[in-house]
Parts: C-alpha cells; structure tokens; sequence
C-alpha cells in the first residue's frame, strides 16, 4: 500500500488548504480502513485532524471541526482522498501527512508527508 500527499507548499493567510492523497495498492472503500489527515509541527507535535471511513462516515478534530473537511473521490478509477482547511493562519504551517488506519487496530501506513507553510 503507499500513499501519497500532493498540494500546495505555500498558502496565504485567509485562504482554503486543500491536499489530495493518492492510493495505490488497496481501495479506498474497501472494510475495514479509514483514512486519515495528521499533521506534525514544532509547537504543536503530532495532530490527528481526520479521518473518513470505508463506508463514508467522517470524523474531525474538535479543535479543527469548524475549519476542516475530508472526502473521498472515486470517480474516474480515482482512487484519493482530500483534505480541505479553511482560514489558514501561520500557526497552520505544518507537514502533512495521508494515514491509512484499520479499525481495533490503527494507524498502519503513512505517506511521506508534504510540507506546507503558510504565509503571505
């Protein structure tokens, strides 16, 4: 299974952060897989912030639940994920990272991670 995360490096403040994640080598909507968006930064260390289910049910950070949406395309033999982040500020600076996770058990693969700063 890889992962792959894709987006923009730089974001201005205000504006909508989306990634995508790219699977190969196992379906998005197979049981019993979720899929995840964490990000790690200095101040803040490692943050879930969401995940969606092979079935389509989201989940979402507290913290982030305001700002913050996951999707699933599977349209066109896409087989991806993405991650959208409204009113970006700088404290939003980051590594990303795409998660696939299995129910009962966790977090099994990551994708490399892409870094995104944002700043004007």
């Amino acid at each position: 299974v890889q992962l792959q995360e894709s987006g923009p490096g730089l974001v201005k403040p205000s504006q909508t952060l989306s990634l995508t994640c790219t699977v190969s080598g196992d379906s998005i909507t197979r049981n019993p897989y979720y899929w995840s968006w964490v990000r790690q930064s200095p101040t803040k260390g490692l943050e879930w912030m969401t995940s969606i289910a092979y079935s389509g049910a989201t989940y979402y950070s507290p913290s982030l639940q305001s700002r913050t949406s996951i999707s699933i395309d599977t349209s066109e033999s896409n087989n991806q994920f993405t991650l959208q982040l409204s009113s970006v500020t700088p404290e939003d600076s980051a590594d990303y990272y795409c998660v696939r996770g299995r129910f009962y058990i966790g977090f099994d693969y990551w994708g490399q991670g892409t870094q995104v700063t944002v700043s004007s």
